[in-house]
């Protein structure tokens, strides 16, 4: 603050405030918030009588200051007169005072209550909801149309996301799966060994990878990477109005943008499951040797015995799963993407965002069933 503010008030009833210069940050601070204290003191009709130098220094700190103590005088009624002050700050402060405030210029947030905020965050999921359930019926029936070969679906667009979700992803999955595998194997190592069971960490790393983790890993890696990718797609050709010529010329967007990503992960979502699944049991084989003296011959005669068929479909089923959910979080955010460029960015994290919360309640749904079906 550049400038210090000493009041005193008069005998009669008035208010003399003096405008220096501040000879410390706090000093200052303290003298403007006496002075607010003072002028909600005052009675209705009293003389507020502001001085100063003709050499003073002038910034908008100051001409700010001023401007807020002549809305509290305007406010309360009180008389407001400068004496001494430069020419320019009495000039200014008629300028602004000239013009009375637009209504509703201030943007005021208003508080709400408890109940108002549920309600409309509940109506915002119904809407979410509705949304995808709208978008669900639209893919059935354009998929349906494919099957019958009464679809316009662009086969080369397949191949091209066929192979930007199957080798594309590969590096990325076979870093996560290897290594979720290598943690599953220390964790079950550190416990197991308190027991002498240490062979039995082939059956937790092989359970696990072939039921969970392996579909949850590759479709989480899904969702943030080729999920987003179908976001940002859509999303700018949302921008750039181009969905809005397809439907000019009678095109289905949900058949010529929708279809083939939805078909291309539901190919290649089972195929990367199988390889983060066998990746996450390598990972934990090579663990189990060179820390717990387990060979490999042991460590995967040990996981044959452990895991069952069922097992194997279980993670299949949820991988196609998965990545028809991801396929749908991917283009609906991108569909539904509004005409700017901050849009399209908004677009990618509901992508993501969707995606993962979705497989997430899937796989609980699956848990339960299993549990429940004695799977």
């Amino acid at each position: 603050m550049s400038f210090s503010v000493h009041h005193e008030l008069g005998s009669d009833g008035s208010l003399a405030v003096t405008v220096g210069s501040a000879s410390s940050q706090r000093a200052a601070g303290d003298g403007v918030d006496g002075l607010r204290l003072s002028l909600g003191r005052l009675e209705e009709g009293r003389r507020v009588l502001i001085s100063g130098s003709v050499d003073m220094p002038v910034d908008s700190l100051l001409l700010s200051w001023l401007f807020g103590v002549a809305q509290v005088c305007t406010e309360r009624r009180l008389s407001l007169s400068f004496s001494t002050m430069p020419e320019q700050v009495e000039r200014q402060l008629a300028l602004a005072l000239s013009v009375p405030e637009r209504k509703g210029a201030r943007r005021e947030r208003a508080e709400e209550s408890l109940l108002v905020t549920i309600g409309k965050a509940t109506m915002r999921l119904l809407d979410e909801l509705q949304g995808w359930l709208a978008f669900i019926g639209e893919l059935v029936t354009a998929v349906l149309e494919f099957v019958r070969r009464r679809a316009r679906v662009p086969v080369r667009d397949i191949w091209v996301t066929l192979d930007e979700c199957g080798p594309g992803a590969l590096p990325i999955v076979t870093l996560i799966s290897t290594l979720v595998g290598v943690i599953l194997a220390f964790i079950g190592a550190q416990q197991l060994q308190q027991f002498g069971a240490q062979i039995y960490v082939a059956n937790l790393v092989s359970v696990a990878m072939l039921r969970e983790m392996g579909a949850v890993m590759a479709g989480v890696i899904m969702a943030g990477r080729t999920g987003a990718a179908f976001a940002a797609q859509l999303g700018t050709m949302q921008v750039n109005e181009e969905i809005d010529a397809l439907k000019t010329l009678g095109i289905s967007p949900m058949q010529y943008l929708v279809v083939p990503r939805v078909v291309a992960l539901i190919v290649m979502m089972p195929l990367l499951c199988l390889y983060a699944d066998l990746l996450g049991i390598v990972g934990g084989a090579v663990v189990s040797s060179l820390t717990m003296d387990i060979s490999l011959v042991q460590f995967f005669n040990q996981a044959a015995t452990a895991v069952h068929l069922s097992d194997f479909w279980l993670g299949v089923s949820k991988s196609c799963i998965f990545g028809v959910l991801i396929a749908i979080a991917g283009c609906l955010s991108g569909i539904r993407c509004g005409r700017s460029a901050s849009a399209v960015g908004t677009a990618v994290t509901s992508a993501v965002v969707s995606g993962i919360v979705a497989i997430v309640l899937c796989d609980a749904i699956f848990a339960i069933f299993a549990q429940v079906l004695g799977l």
